[in-house]
C-alpha cells in the first residue's frame, strides 16, 4: 500500500514537472527569441547552423555519448517513432546536441549514433560554441565532478520539438508513453 502510494506520489510529481516545463518553454518562446544563430559541426565534420532547424518539423535532443541510461534510451525511442511514423516520419528531422563537446568529438559521436540510429544527426564543435547554443535553446546543462577525476552531465531530459520555422513547438518528456509521444510527432507533422 505504502510503495503504490509513493509510486502514485512520483508519478505525479514527474507529470506536474513535465507541464511545468512545457508551460515555461511555451511562455519563453512567446516572450522573446528562441535560440540563437549558430555555426557548428555534424557527426561527418560538416558545418552545421540553425538553418538545419528550418524548413521541416524537428525533434532535438541534448545529451551526451558517456550517458548510461537516459540518453541512450531517449534516442532509441525517438528512432523507434521515427519508424512508427511510416512515411510521415521520413518529413521529419532529427537532431542530438551533445552537451559534453570536450569528449563529444564528431567521430565519437558518428560511432555512437551509428549504433543507435540512421536518422538522427549528432552535432557538436568548440565547447564554447556549443554551450551558447544549448543556453540559447534553454537547456539545462551542468557538468558534475565524479571521484577519480571522471565526470557526468546533469542536463534537460525532454526531446524538443520545434515547427518547420525552428519555433518551439513543445516536448516529449522521457520515458513519455509512446502513443503519446507519436501524437506529438504526427501533431508536429500536421500542424508545424
Amino acid at each position: 500500500m505504502m510503495r503504490s502510494l509513493l509510486v502514485g506520489i512520483l508519478a505525479l510529481m514527474v507529470v506536474a514537472v513535465g507541464l511545468m516545463t512545457f508551460q515555461w518553454y511555451r511562455d519563453r518562446s512567446v516572450a522573446g527569441a528562441f535560440g540563437a544563430p549558430f555555426e557548428l559541426v555534424d557527426h561527418n565534420g560538416e558545418t552545421i547552423t540553425q538553418a538545419a532547424f528550418r524548413g521541416a518539423p524537428t525533434a532535438v535532443f541534448f545529451g551526451f555519448t558517456h550517458c548510461p541510461e537516459v540518453c541512450p534510451t531517449t534516442l532509441y525511442e525517438l528512432d523507434g517513432w521515427i519508424e512508427a511514423l511510416g512515411e510521415s516520419g521520413e518529413a521529419l528531422r532529427a537532431y542530438f546536441v551533445t552537451v559534453d563537446p570536450e569528449r563529444d568529438t564528431p567521430q565519437v559521436m558518428k560511432t555512437y549514433l551509428g549504433n543507435v540510429s540512421k536518422r538522427i544527426t549528432g552535432i557538436t564543435g568548440e565547447p564554447e560554441k556549443v554551450m551558447e547554443m544549448v543556453r540559447s535553446y534553454r537547456i539545462y546543462a551542468r557538468k558534475v565532478e565524479l571521484e577519480g577525476g571522471d565526470y557526468t552531465m546533469d542536463h534537460t531530459a525532454s526531446v524538443m520539438l520545434l515547427d518547420r520555422n525552428g519555433a518551439f513547438f513543445g516536448t516529449i518528456a522521457y520515458q513519455e508513453n509512446p502513443d503519446t509521444a507519436i501524437a506529438k510527432l504526427r501533431r508536429l507533422l500536421k500542424e508545424g
